[in-house]
């Protein structure tokens, strides 16, 4: 590429980051990583009615811990800056006043009672109201009134808002990288407000002025931006400028059904859909973060939703996806979420986690349960049930018996106890009373040795065992269970499994 590669994440500080917006923000990112270019995040803040205190800050700590902050944003290599699109606004009004001076743009005076009226009118007609060319002319505009009288209005304070002059009778070929040719008829395009008289620009000008001024070099955006793309296009034709290369991701589906993925789908079926918890007056929408998901798995899930690279491979770390990502390769069909593979990329992710880091993750759980955790090698239990979990939240189901001798015993599996198991598990109480060296593969050979010279069936015995130790016919291989709560522990369960059952 000839020209430097700069790429922009521009969210509106509205709300929390939704996961579309986050896997946007990583598609920039790794297509900046990819081509040695440089990925910033600009504020895009300029409807004021519609911030939201705290959204900028959960913006920059989502991306802090996904790993993909921005090397240019607010306070941070302002190279460009700033980087807060409020903070910018003495900017906008003079691109403004040079698209009305070179014809491109014209005042509007309309009243939104007049505007609704007319709108009323062409429903009564069955048609629909677009402003633009074939009534622009018949509209209070300053394409029919005199310069002075413009002027002497705008003076007076009377409000108004500047509309961009879409050109007419004009078939707009205009390339985007994943879609391919897309073709826009601009008479079915409408005047769009540029700038109102409260001095704010609105988010076409503002965003097309400051993508240029920081030398935006592609904008990867979602697909729900493809109808402004011809706009945007006509405006850097307006100013005379170069246009940055165009890409529209595809959005990401429902799980189930047809539409855009919404908090509400999350909701109905229990899983994140924004990176960070968010709380309001009205409650808390959990997080992946809180929701225990490694940010890597986030990132991998993301990444897939809508792009491969022609393998079979699923795993990828941050590094390898930026040497990869190629944006030719990103579907141009919606993605839909699939919550389950969501779980099971944070499952491969969490079986390569170290068992010591786990087992500190997994402490804090315990002393909530009050677990004495002096008494275990939780690191040691941690490395025999992870491969079972999805989450260090798993562990405490997958590993209560090690704390905790069973209180009930599953009606299922109690049926492998029947009248001849107590004799059984009174040998089994009296073999393990003589072992010395009580470690796991030491006890496992004398039971099965004693099992063998008595000609006892290892079923017989071992179901039941487990049964008395954990409560059902689940956990870990049997004789690290017990060399981990003991000999005491371990007889002691025994007999009171034989007395209950």
């Amino acid at each position: 590429m000839s020209k430097q590669v700069r790429v922009r994440f521009a969210p509106s500080p509205t709300g929390p980051l939704h996961i579309g917006g986050v896997r946007t923000a990583l598609f920039n990112y790794l297509f900046a990583k990819k081509h040695n270019g440089v990925f910033y995040l600009r504020i895009e803040d300029t409807d004021q009615t519609r911030f939201v205190p705290g959204a900028e800050a959960y913006i920059m700590e989502a991306l802090e811990w996904l790993g993909i902050a921005p090397e240019e944003t607010v306070g941070k290599n302002e190279k460009f800056g700033p980087y807060r699109q409020s903070e910018r606004k003495h900017l906008y009004q003079q691109y403004a006043d040079q698209l009305i001076n070179s014809g491109w743009a014209y005042y509007a005076f309309d009243t939104p009672e007049a505007l609704d009226a007319h709108r009323k009118q062409h429903e009564a007609e069955g048609k629909t109201f677009i402003y633009n060319y074939h009534n622009r002319e018949k509209l209070d505009t300053s394409l029919v009134i005199s310069a002075e009288e413009t002027a002497k209005r705008i003076a007076n304070g009377e409000h108004y808002v500047i509309r961009f002059k879409t050109p007419v009778d004009e078939t707009l070929h205009l390339k985007d990288i994943i879609r391919g040719d897309v073709k826009f008829e601009t008479n079915l395009l409408d005047d769009k407000v540029l700038f109102k008289s409260d001095g704010m620009p609105t988010y076409h000008l503002a965003n097309i002025v400051d993508d240029h001024l920081m030398e935006t070099s592609h904008v990867i955006r979602g697909e729900e931006w493809l109808p402004s793309m011809p706009l945007h296009v006509l405006l850097y034709r307006a100013f005379n400028w170069e246009a940055p290369e165009f890409a529209h991701l595809p959005l990401i589906l429902k799980p189930i059904g047809n539409g855009k993925l919404s908090k509400r789908d999350g909701d109905k079926m229990g899983f994140p859909v924004f990176p960070l918890e968010w709380k309001t007056e009205e409650g808390v929408s959990s997080g992946y973060r809180e929701k225990g998901f490694f940010p890597e798995a986030v990132v991998n899930f993301l990444a897939l939703l809508g792009w491969n690279d022609g393998t079979d491979k699923e795993i990828y770390s941050l590094e390898e996806l930026a040497a990869s990502f190629d944006l030719s390769r990103v579907h141009k069909a919606g993605a839909k979420f699939d919550p389950e593979k969501n779980k099971w990329f944070n499952h491969q992710y969490l079986i390569k986690q170290n068992d010591a880091d786990l087992a500190k993750d997994f402490t804090p759980i315990l002393e909530e349960k009050g677990v004495d955790i002096s008494k275990y090698d939780i690191t040691r239990i941690v490395s025999l049930i992870k491969e079972r979990a999805n989450f260090v939240s798993d562990f405490w189901d997958l590993t209560d018996f090690f704390f905790q001798a069973p209180t009930s015993y599953d009606e299922k599996a109690s049926k492998n106890w029947n009248s001849a198991t107590p004799a059984l598990m009174q040998e089994l109480i009296s073999t393990l009373e003589y072992i010395d060296g009580f470690d796991s593969a030491n006890i496992e050979a004398i039971v099965k040795d004693w099992l063998t010279k008595n000609e006892i069936g290892m079923g017989k015995v071992m179901q039941p065992f487990r049964l008395s130790l954990v409560g059902a016919l689940k956990g870990p291989h049997l004789f690290d269970i017990v060399e981990i709560i003991g000999k005491e522990e371990t007889i002691s369960r025994i007999q009171k499994a034989i007395s209950t059952l």
